[in-house]
């Protein structure tokens, strides 16, 4: 089952997809969006300082901007799946508004409160959450797909054009005119943003018969993610460097204010640093790729990043410390696209934006405890000895974690189409089920052990891809037979099944099948659960299952 993949479409320049209207106008409405976003995002993080000396508490905003992200990171990506994507959008800005607009009347009538900084910094971090997979999503949607990757590394050149912009804009204006006028810039970005969705129209979506509701597609995404090993790599690293490497950004307004006596101007300054850092870095990294692979770019963020919280430690200069965040920004951005992208290459398009949302589930969540963590430390040992400690165990981390390797993605992750369509005596509801599906192999004794051991690798695609519960059985009457049973949850679930076997599955599936020595190909049956059909709903509860 090789040689099925599509050639690739002629690639356009990088900047081709700005020449599309509709993406260069939604492209540059998020630029000035997120601008306003970090304008705020640096108001908040100075005034806690004012309202609080306490480091838990400075470590408390970053945590309670992240958070949300973990918590609803995956039902946000669900929803982008079964709603419509640009009304759900206004919706979220509309809220992300709101709460600028009531930081900015509190702000101006001095009303503002520890708590209340925490809470609305919170409900903004629920609008992030919602609208992150979102925009991810709408990508393929704006342009041609000669010019989806361009697409898609124009918005990461936008997301830092803005971090490099907003927090030394912010910084200035704060300092400038003070905090009301830095949030009431940030309302401002938004009503550009509403207005560029309410202008984009749209075009109709066509109804998908097997279109899937939020509860089967919540449930999908996550047998997915606990049946992906390779997955669970990317997971597992990210959660290593995101944890410790948070130190750094849980403290630096504490770094800024009391270490290197800045001013609120001078902390956008290094915020700004850090966003120029990261364009440099994004333009750094194909020269980077050419000598490193993508645990050896991993591993030299985790240096530099370790590198820079201890020289902050000393206390440097003003003008190396800018230089020190400028490097800093430079290895964050290699470290989130060597992650993110190892991730978007493992992953089939069926699960990209819910598998994508539990990858920034795992960096939110490792950043706000991290966070919170390191907050409590500085606590009780001071801000630069978190650093130092916060440094040392990202080395150590780091090299132990280098020896779990990140997947190469190189798999056909194209959907094959090879599985026949199920033979039925009637039309099935998609609604019905669970499904038990039966494979009937016959294996020569001789190769046993090794046909069970090729099921058994196969048996992740299953798991993945829709299957409950896996198993195999034998007939202890004819040991040559050799059956493969899994339950599916529904009819229509199964259906999906179906068209989410990629040509990479194929292969390991072929892998099975050559062991097969019976007549024909292996036998397939698809059993449903049944109930008596005067008195179904009566005694739903007391059917059995089959196979149980």
């Amino acid at each position: 089952m090789t040689g099925h993949s599509t050639p690739p479409a002629e690639q356009g320049g990088s900047f081709a997809p700005l020449r599309q209207t509709v993406f260069a106008v939604l492209w540059g409405a998020t630029v000035l969006g997120n601008t306003g976003s970090f304008m705020r995002d640096v108001a908040s993080g100075w005034l806690v300082t004012d309202l609080s000396a306490a480091p838990a508490a400075v470590a408390m905003i970053q945590a309670a901007g992240t958070l949300p992200i973990f918590l609803l990171a995956i039902p946000a990506g669900v929803l982008s799946d079964i709603l419509d994507r640009r009304k759900l959008l206004i919706s979220v800005q509309l809220l992300l508004a709101a709460v600028s607009t009531t930081l900015m009347v509190l702000s101006h009538f001095q009303l503002l409160t520890i708590e209340a900084l925490v809470g609305l910094t919170f409900i903004g971090g629920i609008g992030a959450a919602l609208v992150a997979p979102v925009w991810q999503a709408v990508v393929p949607e704006l342009v041609d797909r000669k010019d989806l990757k361009s697409a898609i590394a124009l918005n990461s050149l936008g997301i830092n054009i803005a971090r490099a912009i907003g927090p030394a804009a912010g910084g200035l204006l704060l300092a400038a005119v003070g905090a009301a006028f830095t949030y009431g810039a940030d309302v401002l970005s938004y009503v550009f943003v509403i207005a560029a969705l309410v202008w984009w129209k749209r075009p109709a979506q066509d109804r998908d018969e097997l279109s899937e509701h939020f509860a089967g597609a919540f449930r999908a995404g996550l047998r997915y993610a606990r049946a992906s090993r390779e997955l669970h790599v990317v997971l597992l690293r990210a959660v290593i460097f995101f944890a410790f490497a948070s130190a750094v950004w849980a403290l630096l307004p504490l770094v800024a204010r009391n270490l290197l006596n800045g001013t609120a101007g001078f902390y956008g300054v290094m915020l700004g640093a850090v966003g120029a850092g990261a364009i440099c870095g994004a333009f750094l990294l194909p020269r980077l790729r050419q000598r490193l692979d993508s645990d050896g770019l991993l591993l030299l963020s985790v240096l530099v990043t370790a590198a820079v919280m201890t020289a902050l430690f000393f206390a440097p200069p003003k003008w190396l410390a800018i230089l020190l965040l400028l490097l800093l920004g430079s290895a964050w951005i290699v470290a989130l696209t060597t992650l993110n992208g190892v991730a978007q290459s493992i992953l089939p398009n069926w699960v990209r934006g819910r598998a994508l949302a539990i990858y920034l589930t795992v960096f939110n969540g490792a950043m706000a405890a991290g966070s919170l963590i390191w907050g409590l430390v500085a606590e009780a040992i001071g801000v630069p000895q978190t650093l130092l400690v916060a440094a040392a165990a990202l080395v150590i981390a780091g090299i132990v974690m280098h020896r779990f390797k990140l997947p190469r993605g190189e798999a056909d992750l194209v959907p094959s189409n090879h599985w026949p369509e199920p033979l039925i005596a009637a039309p099935v509801e998609q609604d019905r089920g669970p499904v038990l599906i039966l494979i009937e192999y016959r294996i020569d004794p001789a190769e046993r052990e090794p046909f069970l051991h090729a099921l058994n690798r196969f048996s992740h695609q299953r798991r993945r891809d829709g299957a409950y519960n896996w198993g195999i059985t034998e007939d202890v009457a004819d040991p040559a037979a050799i059956i493969e049973w899994f339950f599916v949850e529904s009819w229509a679930e199964h259906l999906r099944q179906h068209k989410r076997v990629s040509h990479s599955d194929a292969d390991l599936q072929s892998n099975v099948v050559r062991y097969h020595v019976g007549p024909g190909k292996p036998e397939v049956r698809h059993l449903l659960a049944a109930s008596p059909s005067a008195h179904g709903r009566r005694y739903r509860d007391d059917v059995v299952t089959p196979g149980t």
